[in-house]
């Protein structure tokens, strides 16, 4: 009797790891911590050799691919994860690859069909010139979701991690190199994106079609295929919308603020917003990659709630605090790394840091509705959530100002996510009460730091000591939870045992 996927990987894992949901995230967080560090060190030199516009036309491209990828399986990925049976998880893979094909494919069409009229809305005649590129990106992008959720049920985080290593890599140099070389333009980071995700998706899939190779050729089956579409349909008729609609208000910004203001507002926007998100997104990202698959398995043992509470705990530890940091002196650490060019940005993520902090914590944990099997809560939140974010951001357009756009999307996203939160918290059986006694005990730890900031900042010192004091406390802050907190001693005991 041929070996399941889950038995060869248990051969080729230690057991009580592969047991541990601290040693899977930080073996996922641990090996992209180098492709993570090389793209915020690149950061300061792409934004000399790119202009604001350039970020901008860069962003609006990410943000058309972004909302299309979302539903380029369909969402037949995330049913990937919950069969016991392996041979019925490999035929939701192969229908995952056919709506890809099947999106690419329309994705084409209807651009090439539109073209004009999207350039128009878009106020940025420079983004049509790659519209060509969005199909191609698509399909990978496509590809990659639906190997990646295989890879998390096979429980094999590090070979993910590799593919994040050699994406980040092929990304950062393909940017710089084109920067470097000519005046490409927006080009070079959009080339620079398709070259990343390609080398990922084929990265992950290399590895994947070489250890599962035999269970895959002897389970696909066209009429499998057909019983998981028929089965799973819900995916693909209530949760794609619900996803699409997600993911249409998370790129509204780009959209909105290329459409009432211009492309350099946009860059703005977007390299501020990008290195707010990307340690969170890095970390909360590792973290929902492993509870998906932890959280469908603690749901029929009945220990949701002690799982849900730790990880909601884990993620307030590591965010808060430097992200209230961000929000005091963010302007000034743009203005030091990025040139006062740039300061615009640093304003930007001040603004909205206290949002991306909520979205931190509640990202993660948003994939309970779907294993609770509470799908309709999905399309509902993600319509409200839409529709507060294009008010948020048309008001602020109408009204000339884009500081005040954001700040109406802030506290749009502050009160939305925090009603996520809470929800999730009560799908799981938390109690509210224990959940804000978490976030309580830790702002208190904030607030010497902050006052010592806050005095600095008005004293008017100078902001390369202002910056490099912060990134002192915020180093200290670490330390002192390394030394002090049992859940993080716990979590590094567990990876190195």
């Amino acid at each position: 009797m041929d070996e399941t996927i889950a038995d060869a990987a248990e051969k080729r894992s230690d057991s009580s790891k592969k047991e541990s949901f601290a040693f899977d995230v930080l073996t996922l967080a641990g090996g992209t911590t180098f492709a993570q560090i090389l793209t915020i060190l690149a950061a300061p030199v792409l934004t000399r050799l790119y202009g604001p516009e350039d970020f901008g036309v860069w962003t609006l491209y990410i943000s058309i691919t972004s909302i299309i990828s979302v539903i380029a399986c369909m969402r037949y990925e995330y049913s990937i994860m919950l069969p016991e049976s392996d041979e019925e998880a490999v035929n939701l893979l192969g229908l995952s690859f056919l709506a890809v094909i099947l999106v690419s494919g329309l994705t084409f069409a209807t651009i090439w069909y539109f073209k004009e009229p999207l350039v128009n809305i878009l106020n940025s005649q420079q983004i049509g010139d790659y519209f060509w590129l969005v199909s191609p990106f698509i399909f990978v992008n496509g590809l990659f979701l639906a190997l990646n959720n295989w890879n998390s049920r096979t429980k094999l985080f590090k070979r993910l991690s590799l593919s994040k290593v050699f994406s980040s890599i092929s990304s950062t140099t393909t940017q710089l190199g084109l920067g470097v070389v000519g005046r490409v333009g927006a080009g070079g980071l959009i080339a620079g994106s398709l070259a990343g995700q390609s080398i990922a998706t084929f990265a992950l899939g290399g590895q994947i079609w070489k250890d599962d190779k035999k269970l895959i050729m002897k389970s696909l089956s066209w009429k499998k295929v057909y019983e998981g579409f028929k089965k799973y349909h819900k995916f693909s008729l209530i949760d794609t919308w619900a996803a699409l609609m997600n993911s249409v208000s998370w790129q509204l910004p780009a959209f909105l603020l290329s459409a009432f203001f211009t492309p350099t507002v946009v860059g703005f926007y977007s390299l501020g917003f990008r290195l707010l998100q990307l340690p969170m997104s890095f970390i909360g990202g590792s973290i929902s990659q492993v509870f998906f698959q932890r959280a469908s398995r603690a749901f029929s043992e009945g220990t949701l709630p002690s799982l849900v509470e730790n990880v909601f705990r884990m993620l307030v530890i590591i965010g808060m605090f430097p992200i209230l940091i961000l929000t005091i002196v963010g302007s000034d650490v743009f203005s030091v790394i990025f040139g006062n060019a740039w300061a615009e940005a640093g304003v930007y993520t001040q603004i909205l840091s206290l949002w991306a902090f909520i979205w931190f914590i509640s990202s993660p944990l948003t994939t309970i509705y779907v294993v609770v099997e509470k799908h309709h809560f999905g399309f509902h939140y993600n319509f409200f959530n839409l529709v507060t974010r294009f008010l948020s951001l048309a008001i602020g357009g109408l009204l000339g100002s884009a500081r005040t756009a954001l700040i109406l999307f802030s506290i749009s996203g502050i009160l939305v996510y925090g009603y996520l939160c809470l929800k999730m918290m009560s799908y799981s059986g938390v109690k509210i009460s224990r959940a804000l006694r978490i976030v309580f005990s830790n702002f208190i730890l904030f607030v010497p730091a902050g006052i010592i900031l806050i005095a600095l900042k008005m004293a008017e010192i100078n902001q390369i000591l202002l910056v490099a004091f912060s990134g002192v406390i915020i180093g200290v802050y670490y330390l002192y939870i390394l030394k002090t907190d049992k859940q993080i001693k716990n979590t590094i005991r567990e990876f190195r045992a």
